[in-house]
C-alpha cells in the first residue's frame, strides 16, 4: 500500500471538505489530490532519485510528500534552518533531486537538479487540467528519507518505506474519525517525523489542518482562536512559551474553548508544565506521544485518562504516571535491556528496544535491528508494575561516577518541582578521582531566588550524595532546538570554557 493511497481516499470520501488552511487561504481534500497528482507527473519526468523540500510549512508540504509518494520517489525534507555548510553535504548525498526550496534557499543549483521555488511549484500544481499517472504500489519501496539531526556526528539518513508509515497510520487513525469542523493546528516543523506524521495522520482522518510555519506563541493563540482549532501537536518548550503568554497577557482560557486535546511530544515534558496546563485547560484532553524518526513516530502514549487519574491521585505511583510516556501501541512491543542486552525488570533502568511493524530501523539502506526484529533506541528509561514507560534521558546522557551509573533525568526531575526553578540540566563533566561528576545548569524562575548551597542541600536531602553537583551553572535559558530537545553537548561545553 502506498501512503497517497490515504489523500486518495479523503478525495474521493469528501472531496469538497477544507483539507488544509495557510496563511488564511483554505485547500479542499479535491485540490490537494490533483496537486498532487501533477506534481508526481513533474517528479517523474524530471529524472531525479529524491524530491527534497528545503522550505517551512506550506502547501508544498503535503503536495510534495504525496506526489513524490505517488510518483515512487523517496521524498526528504531538509531542516532549512541549517547553514550552508551544513546543509551542502545532505544535498550532495541525495543528487540528483527535484528540490523544492523557499526564498531562505533559492540560491542552490546543481547540475541535472530541477529546482523550484516553492511559490513557483505551487503556481505549477494547484492549477492546469486533471492528469492521471502511473502509480507505484510496491509497499517496501522507501517513502521518507529523514536526516538525523546530526548534533553529535554526521547526520544518519533514516529510511521509512511506505509498510511502516502505513502500519502507524492503520494501527493509530481511523479513517474520517474527524468531524466536518475539526482542525488541527500543526506548528512543527516538516523536516520532523511529528511533521511528516501529522500530514499523512490528518489526512486519513479527514481533518483540516492548520499550518504555523515558525512557532509564536501569541500566534498560536490567535490562530487556536480566529480557526476554531481543535486539536494541536506541541513540543515541551512550546507549551511552557504558551502558559507564559496566557499568564503574561491575562487571556481568559475560554478564549480557546474549541480545543478538545492537545498532544505533546519530541523532548521530555516537565511535570510542573503539564500539571499548570491540565488545570489552565480542565476540559481538554492531553495525550503524551513518545516516538522517533526510525519508527515512523508514536510507538507509546500517555492518554487523556492517564492524565486525569494522575494528576491528584493520592497513591504515588500513579501519581507518578504524569511523568510517564505511557503505555505501548497495541502493535508495539517494548523492553528495557542492560548493557549485555538482557531484559530488565520493573523500575530497573536500561536501554529502551522497541519492536513492530511500524518500526523501520534502517539507516541509508542499512538496518540496525537485531536478529529478532529489536531496534535500540538509545534512549534510556524503565517500565513501572503496569507497563508504563518512563525516560531518563539518552543512553550516552548517563553519567558514569566512579563506576556509579546516574541517570540525569532522576535530578532534573526532583529539581522541576522546586518553586524557585524554572528549567534544569544534568551533564557530566570530566573528573580526575571519579572520572565523571555531576554538572548542573539552572534556569531560576520569574520572581524567585536561590542559590547553589541550597541546591545541593535540596539534591542531598532528597537523592543520594553522589548526585550532589561539583559545579553549577546559572543561566537565562537552556538550548533547545526547534524540537524541542536539549541540547546537552551545549551544557556541557558551558562548562567546557568555565574550567578553562
Amino acid at each position: 500500500m502506498n501512503i497517497a493511497l490515504f489523500l486518495q481516499m479523503a478525495a474521493e470520501a469528501c472531496p469538497d471538505r477544507p483539507a488544509l488552511t495557510h496563511d488564511g487561504k483554505h485547500y479542499t481534500y479535491r485540490q490537494l489530490f490533483s496537486a498532487a497528482k501533477r506534481a508526481a507527473l513533474h517528479f517523474s519526468t524530471a529524472n531525479c532519485k529524491f524530491v527534497c523540500l528545503l522550505d517551512t510549512s506550506s502547501p508544498a508540504t503535503p503536495i510534495a510528500l504525496m506526489g513524490a509518494a505517488i510518483a515512487g520517489i523517496p521524498y526528504v525534507p531538509l531542516n532549512y534552518r541549517l547553514s550552508e555548510e551544513q546543509i551542502t553535504p545532505l544535498l550532495d548525498r541525495i543528487s540528483p533531486a527535484y528540490l523544492i526550496s523557499g526564498p531562505q534557499n533559492e540560491n542552490y543549483d546543481y547540475d541535472g537538479w530541477v529546482v523550484q521555488g516553492s511559490t513557483d511549484f505551487l503556481s505549477d500544481v494547484l492549477n492546469g487540467e486533471e492528469v492521471e499517472v502511473t502509480w507505484h504500489e510496491d509497499p517496501s519501496a522507501v517513502a521518507v528519507q529523514l536526516f538525523t539531526s546530526g548534533t553529535t556526528g554526521i547526520p544518519k539518513a533514516a529510511l521509512l518505506r511506505h509498510e511502516h508509515l502505513v502500519s502507524y497510520i492503520l494501527g493509530s487513525v481511523e479513517f474520517m474519525g474527524a468531524l466536518e469542523d475539526e482542525a488541527a493546528l500543526v506548528s512543527v516543523p516538516p523536516y520532523h517525523i511529528a511533521g511528516i506524521s501529522a500530514a499523512i495522520s490528518n489526512i486519513y482522518a479527514c481533518r483540516r489542518v492548520v499550518q504555523l510555519p515558525d512557532f509564536d506563541a501569541t500566534e498560536w493563540l490567535r490562530l487556536t482562536a480566529d480557526e476554531a482549532v481543535t486539536s494541536a501537536f506541541v513540543v515541551p518548550t512550546m507549551l511552557t512559551r504558551i502558559i507564559k503568554e496566557i499568564d503574561t497577557a491575562k487571556l481568559n482560557p475560554k478564549t480557546f474553548s474549541s480545543l478538545i486535546s492537545i498532544a505533546y511530544g519530541g523532548g521530555k515534558m516537565p511535570v510542573p508544565v503539564i500539571s499548570q496546563a491540565l488545570k489552565l485547560f480542565p476540559g481538554v484532553n492531553f495525550t503524551n506521544a513518545y516516538g522517533l524518526t526510525e519508527t515512523s513516530s508514536t510507538i507509546a502514549l500517555l492518554d487523556p485518562d492517564d492524565h486525569r487519574a494522575a494528576i491528584d491521585h493520592d497513591d504515588t505511583a500513579v501519581n507518578a504516571r504524569l511523568g510517564s510516556v505511557g503505555k505501548p501501541l497495541p502493535s508495539v512491543e517494548i523492553e528495557v535491556r542492560d548493557e549485555d542486552g538482557k531484559p530488565l525488570g520493573p523500575f530497573e533502568p536500561g536501554e529502551i528496544y522497541v519492536r513492530g511493524p511500524q518500526v523501520s530501523g534502517e539507516y541509508d539502506g542499512r538496518s540496525v535491528l537485531d536478529a529478532d526484529g529489536w531496534f535500540p533506541t538509545r534512549d534510556a528509561g524503565y517500565l513501572d508494575d503496569d507497563g508504563y514507560l518512563f525516560l531518563s534521558g539518552r543512553a550516552d546522557d548517563v553519567i558514569v561516577r566512579g563506576g556509579e551509573n546516574i541517570s540525569p533525568g532522576e535530578i532534573e526531575d526532583l529539581l522541576h518541582q522546586h518553586e524557585a526553578i524554572a528549567d534544569t540540566a544534568a551533564v557530566g563533566i570530566p573528573s580526575e578521582e571519579w572520572g565523571e561528576v555531576v554538572a548542573l545548569t539552572v534556569v531560576v524562575a520569574t520572581g524567585q531566588s536561590i542559590t547553589e548551597d541550597e541546591i545541593r542541600s535540596h539534591i542531598r536531602e532528597h537523592l543520594r550524595s553522589s548526585r550532589v553537583p561539583e559545579a553549577i551553572h546559572f543561566t537565562s535559558e537552556l538550548p533547545y532546538n526547534e524540537t524541542g530537545k536539549l541540547l546537552r553537548r551545549v551544557v556541557r561545553e558551558w562548562f567546557e570554557q568555565e574550567q578553562g
